[in-house]
């Protein structure tokens, strides 16, 4: 069951058997603007439909006994299979997949052919599935959801955003946490002071160099915080530049392993 059909820039064919949940997400806000706008191509499969019983059944009891069930492979295959022009890779939304982040997400974003999602849902899938059907597998983190149907939207959201004309503004996408290995600086709107708190006076003075650095180095300090992770990674990468060194270094936080500050 296909829910659009317009030309795009980056199609995506999502299987699940809860089509209504996608299709009705992926018609709002930011998803639903990039459809109307000819860059995203969004299309459903209901996995029942490669059912071949009346009950249109898509699940069974796993062997050797357990709780829950198990998608079974052959309406599965049935179901990717009957879609002739289907864009590969076909992903497996799994929790033991390739952990899903932005730098997936603009992998993706850049396939000149698309891509395609499998829901989990239940138990999990037959192995075969995994061993023979998909091209991969694919997690949105740590945690076990009912199905891969949020899994799912989340990563057709992200790759959407990262898609041209998109967000209306192209700076929007390169600004974002993780679009260069940093969290995001804080943001701040009217009106200039709520409360007694007040914004930071360098956002209004007009003078763009001086909004720039506050930016950078406020998104050092919050990767610091919160992800040093990220920090070190970046180290590695050789990323860091020496005023990040030194914005690091001038609040406190200790210069990483193999960067000094000149």
């Amino acid at each position: 069951m296909g829910c659009w059909t317009c030309e795009a820039s980056v199609r995506i064919d999502v299987f699940t058997i809860f089509p209504e949940v996608v299709t009705g997400y992926c018609g709002t806000s930011i998803l639903g603007r990039a459809t109307d706008a000819g860059a995203l191509d969004v299309r459903v499969h209901d996995l029942r439909d490669g059912a071949d019983d009346q009950r249109r059944s898509v699940d069974d009891s796993p062997f050797g006994g357990g709780a829950g069930m198990v998608l079974m492979a052959e309406p599965l295959f049935h179901c990717v299979e009957a879609v002739a022009d289907l864009p590969r890779p076909l992903y497996l939304l799994a929790p033991g997949g390739r952990r899903f982040d932005q730098a997936v997400a603009a992998e993706l974003a850049a396939s000149p052919a698309g891509f395609s999602l499998l829901c989990g849902r239940y138990e999990g899938v037959d192995q075969r599935v995994s061993d023979h059907l998909v091209d991969g597998e694919l997690s949105v983190g740590d945690f076990v959801l009912a199905g891969g149907e949020l899994a799912a939207l989340v990563v057709v959201e992200a790759v959407a955003r990262l898609l041209p004309e998109v967000l209306g503004n192209e700076d929007s996408a390169l600004e974002e946490s993780f679009s260069d290995g940093l969290l995001e600086y804080p943001q701040y709107t009217r009106p200039a002071e709520f409360r007694g708190w007040a914004g930071p006076e360098v956002l209004r003075s007009g003078d763009h160099g001086a909004v720039a650095a506050w930016r950078r180095t406020q998104a050092l300090l919050r990767t610091a915080e919160r992800r040093p992770d990220l920090i070190q990674r970046l180290v590695r990468a050789s990323a860091l530049g020496p005023g990040d060194v030194r914005a690091l270094a001038a609040h406190g936080y200790d210069v990483p392993s193999g960067t000094e500050p000149e």
